[in-house]
């Protein structure tokens, strides 16, 4: 008998009651909602004042690859009719979280996430992958920061010739190795609060500029 998780693998029952709450005709002119992982997800935890402040939506889930984020993209995304989209993923599919991956299966679920948000009229911002050193647990791959550098650059230059707004959090917290500087992080992959301070401020400057 299929575990619940394989019956549900992209988790679509995750925010599905939190969906129907929301009115979608309500607020949807200045609407934010931030499609993630666990990076995303802990950022609502450990710093929720920067979304509830704003009232910006946080539709990350804890260990996601790209492939379960594109399945459930249209209910926890377009069917929230937002103004903008913040999408930050690509991590968990170096991981090996879901199988192997490569750079070309990642920005292609990337990249067919941002084409369906431009389709129904929602501006995009594509999110760099955060810096890693290792993985702790996925030793087995190997050279992690040049992946992640040869996968940003690709998202900056997709973002860059489909008029979409990159947001660069990788310049702001990388160290020396190319890995996640110890000030922002417990464990060289997820923010602390002082990460997630860093990132709100970044993610806000390109925010304000579109939703004014």
């Amino acid at each position: 008998m299929e575990s619940d998780m394989n019956m549900d693998w992209p988790n679509l029952a995750r925010y599905r009651l939190e969906n129907k709450k929301l009115d979608v005709q309500s607020n949807n002119q200045n609407r934010v909602v931030f499609m993630g992982d666990s990076i995303t997800e802990g950022w609502s935890q450990l710093y929720p004042k920067y979304f509830g402040q704003r009232g910006y939506i946080n539709r990350g889930i804890s260990g996601q690859t790209t492939p379960q984020m594109l399945i459930r993209f249209k209910p926890d995304v377009i069917d929230l009719d937002p103004f903008v989209v913040v999408i930050l993923a690509g991590t968990n599919d170096i991981a090996g979280n879901t199988g192997p991956s490569n750079i070309k299966m990642i920005t292609d679920n990337i990249f067919s996430m941002s084409h369906l948000a431009k389709a129904y009229g929602i501006k995009v911002v594509l999110s760099s992958i955060l810096p890693v050193y290792e993985y702790e647990w996925a030793k087995e791959i190997k050279d992690v920061p040049s992946i992640i550098l040869a996968l940003n650059d690709k998202l900056k230059e997709f973002a860059i010739s489909n008029n979409m707004e990159y947001l660069d959090y990788y310049s702001a917290v990388v160290n020396a190795t190319g890995g996640l500087m110890e000030e922002y992080s417990p464990d060289g992959v997820h923010p602390n609060i002082k990460g997630y301070e860093v990132m709100s401020d970044l993610a806000e400057k390109i925010l304000v500029r579109i939703l004014d």
